[in-house]
């Protein structure tokens, strides 16, 4: 089905990313100063610049996203979720944490629940969004449905693919799956390579509904031009709508 989006809507899609470890606060008020331009929907950071970040954006409706337990996710369930606190208490209105991909590998699916309920427990109290990153390049299939099914039976708010540090980004056959799996009960987001207009079109023809990216500016500037061609409308295949993926439901222990 095809479907007509404003630029602002598009843009509104936009997780507007600096998570390096060299960020200092002039990259931080760029990365809002931009935000705001452009009307993204977050700026996404690393946690300790929360506070900062929430400042820069407070009467605004463009929201900080905190990353916990970022990008390696190797941190125990309370580490995370004292994160997520002060987060939350330093002005986040979105979470994104790095489940513990050791305890998918050991099929430890208890306490991957337990890790996704707590955090997204904490953030539901606070009425914020939660997001899981699944960082899909180091997982099999199986272990990335199996995780979305968590999720639906969790009820977080996102699924999302990747950190960006991992040995590769969000991929089309990954958001087909997550997309398939967790239906319209939760959300998908895609992040991790997406650099220009016709991938970020393709992840939310297959499901994607947030995108994260460092190169949103460059990516609604080329939305902007191509708009101006189409009455001011960007067109989009939504594929996802229409998906008849088969995949045969796994049945896990």
């Amino acid at each position: 089905m095809i479907q007509k989006f404003t630029v602002d809507q598009l843009a509104r899609m936009i997780d507007h990313t600096f998570v390096k470890a060299y960020a200092t606060q002039a990259d931080m008020t760029k990365l809002c100063e931009e935000a705001k331009k452009y009307h993204f929907a977050m700026v996404a950071i690393n946690s300790g610049q929360t506070a900062f970040c929430h400042n820069l954006l407070k009467d605004t409706d463009i929201h900080t996203g905190a990353a916990i337990g970022f990008p390696l996710g190797q941190t125990t369930i309370e580490s995370k979720t004292f994160e997520a606190k002060d987060a939350l208490e330093n002005g986040a209105d979105e979470i994104d944490y790095q489940l513990n991909i050791t305890a998918v590998k050991a099929k430890d699916w208890d306490y991957v629940q337990s890790e996704m309920q707590q955090i997204t427990n904490l953030t539901h109290s606070y009425n914020k969004v939660c997001k899981v990153i699944l960082e899909t390049c180091y997982l099999e299939k199986s272990e990335i449905q199996k995780i979305c099914e968590i999720a639906c039976e969790v009820k977080i708010d996102f699924v999302k693919t990747s950190t960006g540090f991992g040995s590769d980004g969000a991929k089309i056959e990954d958001i087909k799956l997550m997309k398939e799996t967790v239906q319209e009960f939760i959300h998908v987001k895609a992040s991790g390579g997406i650099r220009d207009a016709e991938t970020f079109k393709e992840m939310v023809s297959y499901g994607a509904s947030r995108i994260g990216t460092s190169a949103g500016v460059s990516i609604i500037e080329e939305f902007k031009q191509e708009a101006q061609h189409n009455n001011g409308f960007i067109t989009i295949d939504m594929l996802a709508q229409d998906l008849n993926i088969k995949i045969d439901r796994l049945k896990f222990k």
